[in-house]
């Protein structure tokens, strides 16, 4: 036995741990989003996604392989958009408008209900050498959690096409002017712009730069700052 936790001892598990704490919350927050948005349509009287084989917490329907990467690097990415008919709506404003707000309400919320595990994590461990890696999952994951859930809401919010936010202003506007055309037409390189200058915005330590970084730590504060007065 001895033999063993001296083994154990003497691994060194941060990378594997560390791909863990990125993967596993990422998937887990993707499919919810995801799912989110297929089970509101399905609710409003669309089932393009139920027939899509998309209401399911199975990880593998939903994942871009570029957008989880993006997430687990770094904490903002996308999954395949879930197929959407808003001609199936009972009302189509009303089925557009809850359908783009299912994703980001699903994961503000889980912020809000995660956050409190962050506080839990920090009380309870292991007190002994070898569970230096476990005392790390335990730590890391709720982190981890919160933090993409909170990159997921803000970088979704955008009102930049195809996100979630671009979706909820087309549905609220009637007004088709310069602005909305732009987002619409140029919103791969207004996106592939912001990760650019989110990625100078790091290096140089420059943090209104990174915009994404800079809002999900405005919201992010503001959840903590609500549960440390709570508990």
């Amino acid at each position: 036995m001895s033999d063993f936790v001296n083994i154990w001892k003497n691994l060194d598990w941060s990378v594997p741990v560390q791909i863990v704490v990125n993967i596993l919350p990422s998937l887990l927050c993707i499919t919810l989003h995801e799912l989110s948005h297929g089970y509101v349509a399905y609710r409003l009287g669309d089932t393009t996604a139920k027939d899509a084989g998309r209401l399911t917490l199975n990880p593998i329907k939903h994942i871009d392989v570029m957008g989880l990467l993006m997430m687990v690097v770094f904490r903002f990415g996308w999954a395949k958009p879930v197929p959407v008919n808003p001609d199936n709506f009972h009302n189509r404003k009303k089925g557009c408008v809850l359908v783009s707000i299912a994703g980001v309400t699903v994961n503000i919320i889980f912020a809000l209900l995660g956050c409190p595990l962050i506080f839990l994590a920090s009380k309870v461990g292991i007190d002994a050498e070898w569970a230096k890696y476990i005392n790390m999952l335990i730590h890391d994951l709720p982190v981890s959690f919160f933090s993409i859930n909170i990159s997921l809401f803000v970088f979704n919010l955008l009102p930049i096409y195809p996100l979630d936010g671009f979706r909820l202003y087309d549905a609220l506007t009637k007004n088709r002017g310069k602005f909305y055309y732009f987002v619409r037409n140029k919103g791969f390189y207004i996106l592939l712009a912001i990760f650019v200058l989110g990625y100078i915005g790091d290096w140089l330590n420059i943090p209104y730069l990174d915009i994404i970084g800079y809002l999900s730590n405005l919201v992010g504060s503001a959840i903590i700052k609500l549960w440390s007065f709570i508990l």
